[in-house]
């Protein structure tokens, strides 16, 4: 259940189109940090499906209207990315609550946390919740962030225990 690039790409140009008809393929090709040509065949592919018409507004400049029909996708490619986005975010509490679970079981109620971005944020706002102390100390676990992956690893704190992975 998870929205595919081309199917997140048609979501953005569709949302930009919407906002600014005028926009041009190197306008959406610059906002989504990809080729001209890649914007071109999700233009084409969206015209083709009947959701997007193209009018000429100058001699070379295109003007993209998004019709009934390419409305109704926007809602539906929105509805999708925001049950995909709680899905996930559920998938990371879950794995992030059993990580802390074995924690707390192991007698500790601190933790060191490596990584960055949404996942790690979800874990930080996760410690908070559950009255874990993130700390910068060698002698708590570090849980290691890798993706939607926690890695579990004891150091100094539970010697004589091997390794733990949370959501393989």
């Amino acid at each position: 259940m998870s929205i595919q690039p081309d199917t997140d790409r048609d979501l953005i140009i569709l949302e930009r189109i919407e906002q600014d008809p005028d926009a041009t393929q190197a306008s959406l090709a610059a906002h989504l940090g990809v080729a001209v040509g890649t914007i071109n065949w999700h233009i084409k592919r969206l015209i083709e499906k009947g959701y997007v018409k193209a009018r000429r507004a100058e001699r070379r400049k295109l003007r993209y209207i998004i019709t009934p029909e390419g409305l109704a996708l926007r809602a539906r490619l929105t509805v999708d990315y925001i049950q995909t986005s709680f899905h996930l975010y559920r998938l990371v509490r879950q794995r992030m609550i059993a990580a802390l679970d074995e924690v707390e079981q192991a007698g500790l109620n601190q933790i060191r946390l490596a990584g960055e971005g949404d996942v790690a944020e979800v874990c930080r706002l996760t410690c908070l919740e559950r009255g874990v102390m993130l700390t910068n100390s060698p002698q708590a676990p570090l849980l290691n962030i890798q993706g939607m992956k926690i890695f579990i690893e004891w150091d100094g704190a539970r010697p004589n225990h091997p390794e733990n992975t949370v959501g393989e």
